[in-house]
């Protein structure tokens, strides 16, 4: 019995059709994809992208077709998937990297005065510094998921070719750390979005309370080696109360972007509050309601070394 049939005895007449670790590659497939459609949006405020600028654009769907077939095929043929998945991952983490680089130039001032180059002001207005980081969690979260565990929950992850790594934790606490921190990274880009309004409406202190709840919990998961029941209901009830937060705030964030009437205008949609933002929220909160299924996939794998 895993952690979420600890807390819900009834999800055991499910059957679910993939494994967890399949389930976690597939959610990276789909994060490579709405991240790029969010990136193309979102550099499309300028009225024109630049060549960096499409870098992220054109990986994305790329990204997410290998990621995809990787997460489909890798239990019947764990190896083809690991080959596939492996590079793909890497080159999203580069691509991270580049994006938080890119943007941070973009947000100091070098030639300014000494201790004005960088401050709280042009981060708020900046393009988003962790935003480009989501590429390298996802990449991250997708390496954790194609390499197998063997034993279940011992921390010894079977790489390629026979070549091995100890964990000092277990895989299942290492995804609980890797929703603590994508977590932690939205809501700090929440907080920042919504600096530039001064939190004047006083709901927009709702999603940053939620991610503070959602990023303490999911910590202490990865924190505990054996949660109590208690604790994996609390952890649910947190993230599906995410989960509710970011919806909504797809629906506030379309609201405020149409007009006194009522009426759609693409420039306002292009320019202000962000559609998608708010589904981080909900996304992450999905990554880490599928770490509480069953990690056993070691008795289905039909290659595996």
């Amino acid at each position: 019995m895993y952690h979420l049939e600890m807390a819900v005895p009834a999800i055991k007449r499910l059957r679910i059709p993939f494994s967890r670790d399949q389930l976690m590659l597939l959610m990276v497939a789909f994060n490579e994809l709405m991240l790029s459609v969010e990136i193309y949006v979102a550099h499309s405020t300028s009225g024109t992208i630049t060549s960096k600028e499409w870098i992220p654009i054109i990986f994305g769907p790329i990204a997410a077709a290998i990621l995809g077939l990787a997460g489909l095929i890798s239990l019947r043929k764990r190896v083809l998937a690991m080959t596939l998945a492996i590079p793909t991952l890497f080159a999203s983490l580069l691509v991270g990297l580049l994006g938080v680089y890119f943007h941070f130039v973009r947000a100091v001032l070098p030639y300014a005065p000494f201790g004005q180059q960088a401050n709280v002001p042009l981060f708020i207005w900046a393009p988003p510094i962790l935003a480009p980081l989501t590429f390298a969690l996802v990449a991250a979260i997708g390496l954790m998921a194609i390499w197998v565990e063997n034993p279940v929950d011992s921390g010894n992850l079977v790489l390629f070719k026979g070549m091995r790594a100890r964990l000092p934790f277990s895989k299942t606490r290492g995804y609980y750390f890797f929703v603590s921190l994508g977590l932690l990274a939205t809501l700090i880009s929440s907080v920042l979005d919504h600096a530039r309004t001064n939190f004047s409406n006083p709901w927009l202190w709702v999603p940053t309370a939620a991610g503070i709840f959602g990023t303490v919990i999911a910590l202490l998961m990865g924190v505990f080696e054996k949660p109590s029941p208690r604790d994996i209901r609390v952890y649910i009830g947190i993230l599906t109360l995410i989960i509710l937060v970011g919806v909504t705030g797809v629906v506030l964030h379309l609201l405020t972007n149409l007009t006194s009437a009522g009426v759609f205008v693409g420039e306002r949609f292009m320019r202000g509050a962000p559609i998608l933002a708010p589904l981080l929220f909900a996304d992450l909160a999905g990554f880490g309601l599928i770490v509480s299924l069953d990690p056993d996939e070691t008795s289905k794998l039909k290659e595996y070394q």
